[in-house]
């Protein structure tokens, strides 16, 4: 069996002009100012717990941005990792 090492994945909107790998604070300040509050909506559906191991909250986390993206109750959520992100510019 061969183990696959993913890149980190993070979850994002559509109209966030900003890479959260490389500009974070930014992101999230436009994250933030946008009311989406993406992080804190990521820990309120990650089934997380201090007594899962590091892999196992990975992969919480990593489902829970699946569920996320899979709902899309705005329509404006995506997953992206450092090379998949493209600067997106918001359609008026």
């Amino acid at each position: 069996m061969v183990n696959v090492i993913e890149p980190p994945k993070m979850l994002s909107t559509l109209d966030n002009p900003f890479n959260p790998f490389t500009q974070y604070d930014e992101w999230n300040a436009f994250d933030m100012s946008m009311g989406y509050n993406t992080n804190a909506y990521l820990a309120r559906i990650a089934m997380s717990s201090d007594e899962l191991s590091e892999e196992d909250e990975s992969l919480a986390i990593d489902q829970a941005m699946n569920e996320i993206v899979e709902l899309n109750l705005t329509g404006n959520y995506i997953i992206v990792t450092k090379e998949t992100f493209k600067v997106r510019t918001p359609t008026i």
